[in-house]
């Protein structure tokens, strides 16, 4: 079983900052990949970055120059720096992994969430 624990959403002004963290634990052997997606009332779950094992990272167009998404494998951790922000980004915002068991099954798993509100 893993688990995915998410902090750091929360109310900000627009060109304010945010930083979310996302801490994953359980029966992890291997990390493919980790990153953020969002979501809004009505429109479907929308990749916003991803950070591979290597390190390579994607974004989605709309954040490019502004989110920088960062990992830490010792930690199984990933973090997501979001500056400037705008009303757009508005979302609930979830974490996700892409790992392998001990027993080499790969599954992706997700976050319970966090709320991220800016404020125009």
């Amino acid at each position: 079983q893993v688990q995915l624990v998410e902090s750091g959403g929360g109310l900000v002004q627009a060109g304010g900052s945010l930083r979310l963290s996302c801490a994953a634990s359980g029966s992890i052997f291997s990390i493919n990949a980790m990153g953020w997606y969002r979501q809004t009332p009505g429109k479907r779950r929308e990749l916003v970055a991803t950070v591979s094992s290597s390190g390579n990272t994607n974004y989605v167009d709309s954040v490019k120059g502004r989110f920088t998404i960062s990992r830490d494998n010792g930690k199984n951790t990933v973090s997501l720096q979001m500056s400037s922000l705008k009303p757009e980004d508005t979302a609930v915002y979830y974490c996700y992994l892409d790992f392998r068991t001990p027993f080499g099954r790969r599954y992706d798993s997700w976050g319970q969430g966090t709320q991220v509100t800016v404020a125009s």
